[in-house]
């Protein structure tokens, strides 16, 4: 699962320096893996402990990125850590570069959405617990080995969770005590805890616009490119 190592530091500097190429060209072709689709989402803060920072989505065109849509995002409290460092409860986001499985929500899908989209009820549950068979898994209903205390009532986060893209953080080959539940949702009152979150409109504007077929990613790092920008 593990794909080539790629300096998200020269993306962003081809992106943020003067009179170099600008956006439109430069963040996402400055990336050495996209993930191999035709569209990808950028989520960049300024530094490793920045909470707040930039979301954007691409198409690629004839050969070149084109930016499709931006918003402002939010990041977890304690800021970044590179995804294969990373440990449970520890309020940080993970960087890297990770597949949007599936979208679900508080609320139906907005008109548009064409990614699978799973609809949260009352007895759905993602579990965080570390010695439960469903880590880092969807579950409807809470099986008897994941204590609630350990996990999210997916229906008691009706505002963050109104729309919401699972993030493949720990998925396909989950490691006890990296963390689960790492998603991009719509904001709270303020940063995360771990998560990648933006405005209800701009989440509706990506699930409008994220298309199964053309295999969206997100990547996740800092301007100044401190971590590369790894799947895992």
């Amino acid at each position: 699962m593990r794909l080539g190592a790629a300096a998200l530091a020269s993306a962003s500097l081809l992106a943020l320096a003067p009179g170099g190429p600008p956006p439109l060209a430069g963040l996402p072709a400055g990336l050495a893996d996209t993930g191999g689709g035709t569209q990808l989402i950028t989520a960049e803060a300024p530094r490793e402990n920045a909470t707040a920072g930039t979301l954007t989505w691409w198409d690629l065109r004839g050969g070149h990125w084109v930016r499709a849509g931006s918003a402002p995002a939010r990041f977890g409290a304690r800021g970044l850590v590179e995804g294969g460092a990373r440990l449970q409860g520890t309020n940080t986001t993970p960087t890297g570069l990770y597949e949007l499985p599936y979208a679900f929500g508080t609320g139906a899908a907005p008109d548009g959405t064409s990614m699978p989209y799973r609809r949260v009820r009352q007895d759905s549950w993602w579990c965080q617990d570390n010695a439960s068979r469903s880590y880092n898994r969807w579950t409807e209903p809470r099986p008897g080995d994941c204590r609630a205390e350990e996990s999210e009532h997916l229906i008691a986060y009706e505002k963050q969770y109104e729309y919401a893209f699972v993030i493949g953080f720990n998925y396909d080959r989950p490691v006890r005590g990296r963390g689960a539940g790492i998603f991009l949702h719509v904001n709270g009152i303020g940063p995360t805890a771990g998560c990648v979150s933006v405005p209800a409109g701009a989440m509706r504007r990506i699930l409008a616009w994220a298309e199964p077929a053309r295999r969206p990613h997100i990547a996740i790092g800092t301007a100044k490119g401190a971590t590369a920008v790894t799947r895992y």
